[in-house]
C-alpha cells in the first residue's frame, strides 16, 4: 500500500508542479484530475507531505471556497499568505479574494 501511496503522492506533485504563479486550485480539483474524485483529503496528505519540498508550490493549494486550510502545516503558518500575495493574490481572512477568478482547473487547463 505504501508504494501506491508514493506513486499518487508524486502525481499529485507533478500537478502541483503546474499551477501557475498567481493561480490556486483546490484539492478536491487535483483528485478530480488524477481519476479519484472524492479523495481531496488524500492529496491534503500528500501536500501536508510536501512541504520542504523546493519545487512543489504548495501554497497554491487551498480548500474549495478559497481557505488556506494547509497554512498551519508550513513551518510558519504565515507563510502562505506572504507567499501568495508574493503573486499578486490578495487574501483576506485566511480565504483567497476572488477565489473564482484565480481558480485554476487542471482538468480544464490540462486537457488535451
Amino acid at each position: 500500500m505504501e508504494h501506491k501511496n508514493k506513486d499518487f503522492f508524486a502525481n499529485v506533485y507533478e500537478v502541483v508542479k503546474l499551477i501557475p504563479e498567481g493561480r490556486v486550485t483546490s484539492y478536491g480539483a487535483i483528485a478530480n484530475y488524477l481519476g479519484v474524485k472524492g479523495s481531496a483529503r488524500m492529496v491534503g496528505w500528500a501536500m501536508n507531505a510536501a512541504h520542504g519540498m523546493q519545487d512543489v508550490p504548495a501554497h497554491r493549494v487551498v480548500n474549495r471556497e478559497g481557505l488556506l486550510t494547509g497554512k498551519n502545516h508550513f513551518d510558519d503558518p504565515n507563510e502562505m499568505q506572504r507567499l501568495l500575495e508574493s503573486e499578486n493574490i490578495k487574501i483576506n481572512k485566511d480565504k483567497v479574494v476572488d477565489f473564482k477568478a484565480r481558480f485554476w482547473d487542471p482538468a480544464i487547463e490540462l486537457a488535451i
